[in-house]
């Protein structure tokens, strides 16, 4: 039975992103090994994670959601003991290295929170785990339960799912946008601020992409304000899926290149220092598919290109594509120890894209090729 519920609701956690992708793919190991989950790190990195629902009991009508109110399916649940149970088998045998919970809501949101705490609390206290824990923060939870998980998990997160309330009622009727969600991520957000210690690796959010008529615009400034007053550097971005037994399973997928240019744009703005203004984007507010949106903001400023790189500061180098921050800060670093770049080949040597950068730039005031404006 238990290893039922585990494919159950381990499939169903698949929409709950972890994981740095471009394309909502989630990536689990097998079969045989239901809810273990491979989460990609910004570095790269690959942590194996058990990653589960504690329910697919659910009275919210979400419309994007296979587990909505008014889907006609077997409901099950794990207790607290049978999934840390589960847990344990998995991380005593090394096939999971943390665990990421989540949940419907069957009813009360501080109901469903007790549940998930009892599990980390008990994991925490009476088994001694010390591993890394991801709890889901459901929508409406009290202060008090959001307190409590912050000190017993290393990161927790609300999913915000859309960028505008408006774009929010477009998926759901039973929850408030302002309320809900963006009221207890502020929560989080002053708990952080005041109790560094807690939550170590910080909160984080989900933005569902093309299930309603919000533009890239409409998502990129919510991902800088998110940035700006919550400290989210990354916003994870899930890709609209159309699933059977929906009420929009006939709702039209975005296109395959949006998301992976809406996460280039918010590294952009994240960590390379750019505004939400200054993205080129079309008419009707979305971003241009075909090229990536920092090399097309570099093309349409030929007045501050090509770019000396043996005089030019940090943040002048991050607008030239191909100079990521790595980057960067070797050829700073480099400078400070006395080196002059003479030769692409000497950039190519500490990361530089020089494809990309060679049209942007100059070396000893020596222009590498001709722009391509």
């Amino acid at each position: 039975m238990e290893i039922q519920k585990l494919r159950i609701l381990g499939e169903a956690s698949q929409y709950d992103l972890c994981n740095y992708v471009s394309l909502n793919q989630e990536n689990f190991t097998s079969k045989n090994l239901p809810g273990i989950y491979h989460a990609r790190t910004q570095s790269g990195c690959q942590v194996p994670l058990f990653k589960t629902l504690m329910s697919n009991h659910c009275i919210n009508d979400c419309n994007y959601c296979i587990n909505h109110c008014h889907n006609k399916f077997e409901r099950i649940e794990f207790s607290p003991d049978e999934l840390i149970s589960v847990f344990l088998h998995y991380y005593q045998n090394h096939y999971a290295e943390g665990l990421f919970l989540s949940s419907g809501m069957p009813g009360d949101a501080d109901r469903v929170m007790e549940n998930m705490l009892e599990v980390a609390r008990k994991l925490r206290l009476e088994h001694e785990y010390q591993g890394y824990i991801h709890l889901k923060i459901i929508p409406g939870a009290s202060y008090d339960m959001i307190k409590r998980a912050m000190n017993l998990a290393d990161r927790v997160s609300v999913n915000i799912e859309s960028a505008t309330s408006s774009g929010f009622d477009e998926l759901t009727s039973t929850k408030d946008y302002y309320n809900d969600v963006l009221r207890r991520m502020k929560w989080i957000g002053r708990l952080k601020k005041r109790h560094p210690e807690m939550a170590p690796s910080g909160q984080s959010t989900q933005l569902i992409v093309g299930a309603n008529d919000e533009t890239d615009q409409d998502i990129l400034k919510r991902a800088e304000w998110l940035h700006k007053h919550l400290d989210i550097n990354l916003s994870y971005l899930s890709p609209f899926q159309p699933l059977e037994d929906t009420p929009l399973e006939n709702h039209t997928q975005p296109e395959n290149k949006r998301t992976p240019r809406l996460y280039q744009a918010q590294f952009l703005l994240n960590s390379y220092g750019f505004s939400s203004d200054e993205l080129l984007l079309d008419e009707e507010g979305f971003l241009f598919l075909d090229e990536d949106p920092k090399y097309l903001w570099a093309k349409s400023h030929p007045d501050m290109f090509p770019l000396e790189v043996n005089e030019a500061g940090f943040k002048e180098l991050l607008r030239v594509p191909g100079i990521g921050k790595k980057s960067a800060r070797r050829i700073i670093e480099s400078r400070r120890n006395g080196m002059k770049f003479r030769h692409l080949d000497e950039l190519k040597k500490i990361g530089v894209v020089v494809k990309r950068a060679e049209p942007f730039i100059q070396l000893e005031r020596a222009h590498q090729t001709t722009l391509p404006f």
